[in-house]
């Protein structure tokens, strides 16, 4: 059964309803978020603005103030939502790496077949314009590509990201091309939703004073939530409230979180900042870019490519006529053989001396004759392209053409052995 693509997706990642929703692999911070942000309104509905339905002149003018929570409450998980569980603006990987950009580099050079070959280097950066400046965009190991300008990859979920501002463990997903706008969105809206408690609870407290003609401290007594909730929203507001601030900073230059840090420790010009109002109109107004990736589209097998070793050991090949190890041990086998060859035919000629020795004078002892074979010379190892062993092998006798072997032509041998009586004679 085929598989779809969010099934083998290689970053961490998890997806839910068939591939549909795509959350971070740090997903669950998402319940935590959810619960600062749910549990507040909650306790406001019931202890605070059920209180001030009909605290104004027209008696049920206070029911704008629970639909205005409620409502506005549903505006901030929406935009929680389409933060946390859309494509952020992932960059696909690659299956090999791209090898239009593999170069020759005559610096580095390996021998092969007694041969200087030059080897295939892939260069690690390589410069794009932008703006008319050139910036130099780095290759990404894992994903294996040349990541566009102001791509990073994270490192969290093993993606590459367009436009990468960080990786926001309170939405459990990275900030990206594609979420970032949401993203802003999201965190301002929380900081006009805390504000919008804070006031609220505060109002309710000056209506428990006018009512019993009390201090503060009495009617804070009178309404300890609202007191809890006037804590809980000051304190939220210094990260949300000052998110908001610092996002608004990095909209009007231009820059994401991870350009900043960056920038300000390479002393960097931003080539990407086009004026505060362009550069808002570029975030707000433009076109969300639809995603690269198709995860529920079935999987096509990819017919495997070269990779760079299998290349270069073609080109070694090419040059140096292959591997030469194979030749070298053929070349020595047959001349171990060939070697053999030489020495049994010495043992015959001496076997032949012996005999014709025998009959006119005296015979040689067994130190003679190893004396005899150790004088004699080895025959000279000759390299033979085949080797074939002759039919019709003659009892006793070890024969081997002397003109084939001069020649660099086939040899042909013909073995037996001796019996103990042609021995002894």
């Amino acid at each position: 059964m085929e598989k779809r693509v969010y099934e083998v997706w290689k970053g961490s990642n998890k997806f839910i309803l068939g591939g549909r929703l795509i959350f971070g692999p740090d997903a669950k911070s998402l319940l935590v978020t959810l619960l600062l942000i749910t549990v507040p309104v909650i306790i406001f509905c019931v202890f605070v603005a059920r209180h001030l339905r009909h605290a104004f002149s027209p008696y049920n003018a206070g029911y704008a103030i629970l639909a205005v929570a409620i409502v506005f409450t549903i505006y901030v998980l929406i935009l929680l939502f389409l933060t946390s569980a859309r494509d952020p603006g992932i960059i696909p990987r690659n299956s090999h790496p791209p090898e239009e950009e593999f170069r020759y580099d005559s610096s580095v050079s390996a021998e092969v077949g007694g041969r200087q070959t030059p080897s295939l280097q892939f260069p690690r950066t390589k410069e794009v314009m932008v703006n008319g400046v050139h910036v130099r965009v780095k290759y990404c190991d894992t994903c294996m590509l040349y990541r566009p300008p102001r791509c990073s990859h994270c490192s969290i979920c093993n993606n590459c990201v367009e436009r990468f501002d960080h990786h926001c463990p309170w939405v459990g997903q990275c900030i990206g091309l594609r979420n970032y706008r949401y993203f802003f969105m999201f965190v301002s809206s929380a900081t006009l939703l805390c504000i919008y408690v804070f006031s609220m609870s505060a109002l309710y407290i000056k209506v428990l004073m006018d009512d019993h003609q009390g201090t503060v401290w009495k009617a804070m007594k009178e309404s300890p939530p609202s007191v809890i909730l006037m804590t809980y929203c000051f304190i939220a507001l210094w990260f949300v409230g000052g998110l908001t601030g610092f996002h608004l900073y990095l909209i009007s230059t231009n820059q994401t979180t991870y350009e900043n840090f960056r920038f300000r420790a390479d002393n960097r010009i931003n080539v990407y900042n086009l004026g505060c109002p362009s550069n808002f109109l570029e975030v707000f107004c433009t076109k969300i870019k639809p995603s690269k990736n198709n995860f529920r589209a079935f999987v096509r097998e990819e017919v495997p490519r070269p990779t760079l070793q299998s290349i270069q050991g073609a080109e070694a090949e090419d040059l140096g006529g292959g591997d030469p190890r194979p030749k070298v041990e053929d070349d020595l086998e047959i001349g171990e053989d060939l070697l053999k060859i030489s020495q049994r035919r010495n043992i015959e000629e001496i076997d032949e001396d012996i005999r014709s020795r025998g009959s006119n004078g005296p015979a040689h002892t067994a130190l003679e004759v190893d004396a005899i074979l150790d004088s004699d010379h080895r025959a000279p190892t000759i390299r033979s392209e085949t080797r074939h062993s002759s039919w019709g092998r003659r009892s006793g006798s070890w024969e081997i053409a002397t003109d084939d072997v001069l020649s660099n032509s086939k040899v042909t041998e013909s073995r037996s052995y001796m019996t103990g009586k042609e021995g002894r004679q």
